[in-house]
């Protein structure tokens, strides 16, 4: 396979790239050999991430230095590869040394620290790493409010080397934070990343909330390091990066009154030489050093997207911070040093999931304390509870009227890195790239020609500008992806909790999203962005689009599902908070949301959500998804699910779990599923309520009854979850349900109730822009001109009106939206948005060649068709 960089970003630090193989070329004993453009051979580590139906690799990863890489990389599979040297590892009952050439990490296992010592050449440089939590607890005091915050550190229960590679070792470490007093609130996982002869830890925090929403509200959460420091106190620096250019200061800046220290000294002090004194100016300097204030601790706090600041203060308890600086936008990259050496971290993302930070302290003692805060103390703490005690469902557009919110088991992950130098303090150029490659790390990828032909995925198109009607589509596609991209800047979406995700729907009259109307706030995967924005980069290639839908599934796959509790492998529907719908569901979670980010990137924390979703068919038990429109009493089987989006969600679950570790149970758990749909009355189109039995995996048809509306069974990914599964099952009988669905919702109601002979009674098969997906698979597959007219019509019609072909152009509003000049689209709606587009990228691959070739033709088109061939959005 070959692969190219992504984007212009700069080869720094090892990367990992995914993979993909035709069947039966790789076996699980096939061996890979990377080449550079020119030919060389470089080490590479090489694991298997998915199989095809046959056995036959159809995934792997691969880990190597980039350092070391071309822009252009081949990976090729041979009978055997290479033995590699690199890494060692020594275990023992105490600890786990991990060698990785000059670099040693010394892992003890007492419950507490990460490392206890990361030295390299055996100089030590960093020291007991702990995971660090700060709650912060409402009180009362003699009738006053008041707060308590509580220090918790690491219990670590199991620590395990994930993957003993010679390149690259992984150590995963699971465990809780625990006080003083023994209580333990909020599991974690951690995973440590060490590269051979690297100096740079790469961390990825993984914390999920069990407390108490009314008590326990997130203070602070990080990594605490000790370093070792030497050396006169003038030599001592840190530094942070601002706006503009690098915040350097010293523990004691020799500029003085009386003695004057020469300014010689002071300007070689300020541009991070080290200081060797003799003679005069020698004795000048320990002068002035006898009577000035150390600068002893500085404190770093991103408090929002557009504001930090950084304090300073000595040593003593009992004195003030001063406030060294004032910005709007840290990239995070941060240092401290001294003649022993000096330290550089940084935390990825760090203003756009605000409040990050950083505290540095003891700088002029023996050793210093560096504390990384993925949500820093100096912010306001982050409060868990709903905005409401109860629900809006008809008004706001709210699952129910009852309050259905709880964040207990939500995740969020959070990723870090630190390397080590001799000098005294890093340049500010060091320090600059290294936060840029913490933030936007060298990834590979392959050509969306190569994705295409081996069918990544399923099904969709590569962009063609070949006639004006394609055109269009494409420029409506480049529109939309762009103006999501500046809207997330425009609306400062971003923090913590939020980065990554987008609104739901827009308010044109207030000029924002209606980010406090219940279910029309934050989206939470409605109508499957995801894979829009996925596929958007499938078949162009763009970092920009990469990052959106990286950011996405990031966000989706932590903050909107549960991963521990009642609720565990479910997810949160859109709401003004991320887990505040009282609708619990499969589709919300479904692993088909975050394969393209595993596959092509070896993610490992996402292999701790999918093992999450393999079997969470079970939670149906604890939610039933229909439970408040079915009486229990009348119920046979203990659950429903919806063939879409319920038992296709659970599909996509089953479906990874089986490609992942060729696991025939998980096939055999899609098998159940698909004959008892084929025996129901209708087939695919029939229910699409059935009930379920969590034990079995059974779907028992219970006539035709459509809760939410037919649409909502495919417009949540079903069609291309389906699609996949059918070629890899090479299920004939299954391929033209879906065909025969896809003609059967764009016939008129009369010819409806005609083919059921009347059993779909009042079903609407309604919203049918969000089925053109299906009418195109089934104008392919049936060799069915009429309806690829009618799919293109209804596809076409959802965004052009009587020859207006704006689409997604959007507008310009002056004074509005707290903008100078607001980018604007009165009318938008994600759902729409994504369905559109996911829609269009699926529809021109099965049917481009009956795609009008001018706009003045598609207006025809839909001017042309009959009023019962489509049924208008």
């Amino acid at each position: 396979m070959k692969l190219h960089t992504l984007g212009s970003r700069k080869k720094t630090g090892y990367t990992t790239w995914g993979c993909m193989w035709e069947q039966g070329r790789c076996s699980e004993q096939t061996g890979y050999v990377l080449k550079n453009a020119d030919g060389t051979e470089v080490p590479v580590q090489s694991r298997v991430t998915a199989y095809w139906p046959d056995g036959s690799v159809k995934w792997t990863a691969h880990t190597a230095d980039s350092e070391k890489l071309s822009d252009e990389i081949s990976v090729l599979p041979e009978e055997k590869a290479e033995e590699l040297s690199g890494i060692c590892l020594t275990q023992s009952e105490q600890e786990i040394v991990v060698s990785a050439g000059k670099v040693e990490v010394r892992i003890p296992r007492d419950g507490r620290h990460l490392f206890a010592e990361a030295s390299h050449d055996g100089k030590v440089f960093l020291k007991n790493a702990v995971p660090v939590l700060v709650l912060e607890h409402p009180m009362e005091w003699q009738g006053n409010a008041g707060k308590v915050e509580k220090e918790y550190l690491a219990k670590i229960s199991k620590v395990e080397i994930e993957d003993a590679g010679k390149l690259q070792t992984t150590v995963k470490y699971m465990g809780c934070h625990e006080a003083a007093d023994g209580e333990s609130k909020i599991p974690f996982i951690i995973r440590m990343k060490i590269g051979y002869e690297s100096k740079r830890l790469d961390f990825t925090h993984t914390f999920l909330y069990d407390g108490n929403e009314d008590e326990d509200f997130l203070k602070g959460l990080g990594i605490r390091f000790q370093a070792p420091m030497a050396g006169k106190v003038y030599n001592r620096h840190v530094k942070f990066m601002g706006d503009y250019g690098i915040f350097h200061e010293t523990s004691a800046h020799l500029l003085s009154w009386r003695p004057r220290v020469p300014q010689e000294i002071y300007a070689a002090q300020i541009r991070g030489e080290k200081l060797s004194l003799s003679g005069k100016d020698e004795e000048i300097v320990n002068t002035v050093i006898q009577a000035m204030p150390f600068w002893s601790e500085y404190d770093f706090c991103q408090d929002n997207a557009s504001h930090f600041v950084i304090k300073k203060k000595i040593k003593d308890t009992n004195c003030c911070y001063l406030e060294s600086l004032h910005g709007k936008r840290s990239e995070g990259g941060a240092a401290f040093g001294s003649e022993y050496g000096s330290l550089i971290f940084a935390i990825r993302d760090f203003w756009e999931k605000y409040p990050a930070g950083y505290n540095f302290r003891d700088l002029t003692e023996d050793e210093a304390t560096a504390e990384v805060w993925f949500w820093s103390p100096k912010a306001e703490a982050m409060d868990f509870r709903h905005y409401a005690n109860r629900g809006y469902n008809q008004v706001y557009y709210e699952g129910y009227d009852y309050k259905g919110a709880t964040p207990y088991g939500i995740a969020c992950t959070n990723e870090c890195s630190v390397t080590f130098s001799e000098d005294v303090i890093p340049s500010d150029e060091t320090i600059v790239e290294f936060a840029e490659n913490v933030k936007h790390p060298a990834q590979y990828v392959g050509t969306p020609e190569f994705y295409h032909e081996m069918r990544a995925f399923g099904y969709w198109s590569l962009p063609s500008r070949k006639t004006e009607t394609e055109n269009w589509l494409e420029d409506q596609m480049d529109l939309a992806v762009d103006f999501y991209k500046q809207e997330v800047e425009q609306r400062n979406w971003y923090g913590m909790f939020n980065y990554g995700d987008f609104m739901h729907t827009y308010d044109p009259e207030r000029h924002v999203w209606r980010y406090d109307m219940g279910g029309y706030a934050w989206d939470n995967t409605e109508l499957v962005p995801t894979l829009w924005l996925w596929y958007a980069f499938m078949r162009s290639g763009r970092e920009d689009v990469f990052t959106l839908a990286e950011k996405l599934s990031r966000h989706a796959s932590e903050v909107d599902v549960y991963h521990m509790g009642k609720y565990k492998g479910l997810g949160s529907r859109h709401n003004v908070r991320h887990w505040g719908c009282p609708c619990k569901e499969a589709r919300i979670a479904m692993a088909a949301h975050h394969r393209f980010y595993y596959y092509m990137t070896g993610d490992r924390r996402l292999e701790d959500i999918f093992e999450e979703l393999k079997d969470n068919e079970m939670t149906f038990l604890n939610k039933d998804p229909l439970g408040d429109f079915y009486d229990k009493a009348d119920m046979v089987y203990p659950s429903h699910a919806r063939s879409g989006p319920d038992w296709s969600s659970l599909c996509a679950n089953w479906m990874t779990q089986w490609e992942r570790f060729h696991d025939s149970r998980y096939r055999d758990k899609i098998e159940v599923g698909m004959q008892d749909i084929k025996n129901a009355p209708l087939k695919l189109i029939s229910g699409p309520d059935f009930e379920f039995d969590p034990e079995t995996v059974h779907l028992h048809y219970i006539g035709e009854r459509t809760t939410g509306g037919t649409h909502l069974q495919i417009c949540m990914g079903a069609p291309e979850i389906w699609m996949e599964m059918a070629d890899l099952l090479d299920d004939e009988e299954w391929k033209r349900m879906m065909a025969e669905y896809g003609r059967f919702y764009y016939l008129p109601k009369k010819e409806q109730l005609e083919e059921s002979n009347g059993l779909i009674g009042d079903r609407e098969f309604s919203l049918p822009m969000l089925a053109t997906s299906m009418g195109a698979y089934g104008a392919y597959y049936l060799k069915d001109e009429l309806l690829a007219k009618r799919t293109w019509c209804n596809l076409l019609h959802s965004l052009m009106h009587e020859g207006n072909h704006d689409g997604f152009q959007s507008i310009l509003v002056p004074n509005k939206g707290n903008q100078k000049e607001l980018v604007e689209l009165p009318w938008i709606s994600t759902n729409f948005t994504a369905q559109w587009c996911l829609n269009v990228i699926v529809v021109l691959d099965f049917i481009r060649n009956e795609l009008p070739k001018t706009l003045a033709d598609a207006d025809a088109l839909v001017e042309e068709m009959p009023a019962e061939s489509f049924r208008k959005s």
